[in-house]
Order: C-alpha cells, then structure tokens, then sequence
C-alpha cells in the first residue's frame, strides 16, 4: 500500500505564485522570527543563484536521501514527522579561538540570510533544482576564529535512534560524518542552509540545519548538524569509510570518472518522471568557474 504523503507547500501555493513573490524579495536579511523554533528570515537573492527554474516544494520533500530514516526515498517524508529540532544546539570545537556548545539562534545570529537557488546532483545520477535559504558557511567559522594549524572541518548529524529508525540499522556506524578541506568550506559557494522555499527546513530535508555544497554530490551535505570541528587531518567521512573504492573524499561531481557500477556522465531531473529526458552533467556541477581553482595541481581522477 502506498503511503500517504503529507501535505507540502506546493499543495497550498501554486509555484507561479510563489515564483513572482521571490523576484519581490529585497534588502538584507531580516530579523529572525522571534519564536526560537522558527529560522524563517525574509531572504535576498543571491548573485550565486542559477537561473534555472526550480523544482517544486513536492518534488524536493518527498524524494530523499536521508538514512537516519530509512534507506527507501519516501521514508525521510514518512518518519521524520518524529524528529525534534527544538531546542537545538551544535558543538564547536577543535582548532577554534571560541569552542563552545552553542545554541542554534547563536550559530545562526548576525548571519546574513539569503536565498540561493543551487543545482543539486546526487551520486545516484539524479539532480534536481533547490530554493536554498541560508547563509555562508565562512561567516560562522570567522566568527568563531580558525586557528592556524586547521586544515579540514569535520561535521557530525545528530543520533537519537528513538526518533530516527534508520538509526537502528548498523550498516552506518553512527553518527553520519563528512568534512571539507578547509579552503572548500570557506568558499562562498558553501553555504550553511536553515529553510526550502521559503520555509524552515522540513525535517526530511535535513532540519533545523544542514550544509550545501553545491559543486559536490549530494552525500556531502549533512543534515542535521550537532557538532563542527575544526581539525588538522583529513577526517572520517560516513560513504568513504563504507566504501573507499567508489565513495572518495572530495567526492566533487565530476562526469569524467564514473561510479563504478554506473556512468556519471549524464542525470535524470527528479519530477520528470522515470523515463524522462536525461541531461549531460556539468563539471563541478556547473560551478567550475568558482571552484576550479581550489584543485590546480591534482588528479581528479585519483582525489575523487
């Protein structure tokens, strides 16, 4: 049988509509809604964003990637109802002038806000179009003072198993783990992402917050962060530790070398149904412009 969806935001807004008020959108961010719960902030549009139509609220909420809930896409949309995302805190720590528990309202306060239509590619060959709010990881990491001998960040997603059944499963060795390289986290491109269309994250989506890095298939987006690290050493991340041989560090999108049980030449845009057109895919996901140079000198092919 199949499950009932939950009503989304598409299903009470024609996208039209919802379209014509985002070209409305402007100034700076605003002030922050004042229930703590809520990270909503009326956004500015981003010079960052791609002028590529987006993908709509269902399509984005209702096909994911998230296996702290299961590993079928519908089970994020179907279990994450049970996940808690107030009161939240993250831990920073490592190489970082002020470590410290913080709260989120902390972590996100002064932070400019923006909205930044991003194209998305995941590892699995389908890619979509996503109406991001957010702001620049940078900020947060300058605001907390990188010491000199940081080389990566490393992040940790929440574990409560309680609320989140994929977390039963052993096959992951909790917590879910991913890191940049330093210079790639503090590329304006990579941003730290509290809302979708508008609206705070859902929880699917990877509440209350979650990285985006949009030049880099999807698994190195973590959700649901509860811990930054600032470290000398590349650290651990979750797929490169299941599997080295097809999941690399970097993991930038790159259709030149291939997954090793599928091309990654080219992708199917979620919503355009099963046998829908495919598209070619686009170095560093059509970002090479801005992030080309942060890899001058190495071997894509082996720092994959």
């Amino acid at each position: 049988m199949r499950r009932n969806k939950q009503l989304g935001w598409s299903d009470v807004t024609p996208k039209s509509q919802w379209m014509n008020r985002r070209h409305l959108m402007v100034g700076t961010a605003a002030a922050l809604i004042a229930s703590p719960g809520l990270l909503r902030a009326e956004a500015a549009p981003s010079i960052y964003s791609t002028d590529e139509e987006p993908n709509t609220f269902e399509d984005l909420s209702t096909y994911n990637n998230f296996y702290e809930f299961g590993t079928g896409k519908e089970d994020p949309a179907y279990y994450a109802s049970a996940l808690t995302t107030d009161p939240w805190s993250i831990v920073i720590d490592g190489l970082v002038d002020k470590p410290g528990t913080y709260d989120l309202a902390d972590v996100i306060k002064d932070q400019p806000i923006e909205e930044r239509i991003y194209r998305f590619r995941c590892v699995e060959a389908w890619s979509a179009v996503v109406p991001w709010q957010g702001f620049e990881l940078s900020g947060l990491l300058n605001r907390v003072g990188v010491q000199p001998g940081a080389k990566y960040v490393y992040f940790e997603t929440l574990v409560r198993p309680e609320e989140m059944p994929g977390q039963q499963s052993t096959f992951i060795e909790w917590p879910y783990r991913e890191g940049l390289r330093l210079d790639e986290a503090m590329n304006p491109l990579t941003i730290l992402a509290t809302g979708l269309y508008g609206e705070d994250m859902p929880n699917q989506n990877g509440a209350p917050i979650r990285l985006v890095v949009p030049w880099k298939y999807g698994f190195k987006s973590i959700k649901s962060i509860v811990r930054i690290s600032l470290v000398a050493e590349q650290p651990q991340t979750t797929w490169n530790m299941l599997q080295p041989s097809e999941y690399g560090f970097y993991s930038n999108v790159n259709p030149t070398v291939d997954h090793p049980r599928w091309s990654q030449a080219s992708e199917r845009r979620i919503g355009s149904g099963l046998f829908g057109g495919r598209i070619d895919t686009l170095m560093f996901n059509g970002y090479e412009e801005q992030v080309a140079s942060l890899y001058a000198g190495q071997d894509l092919a082996k720092d994959f």
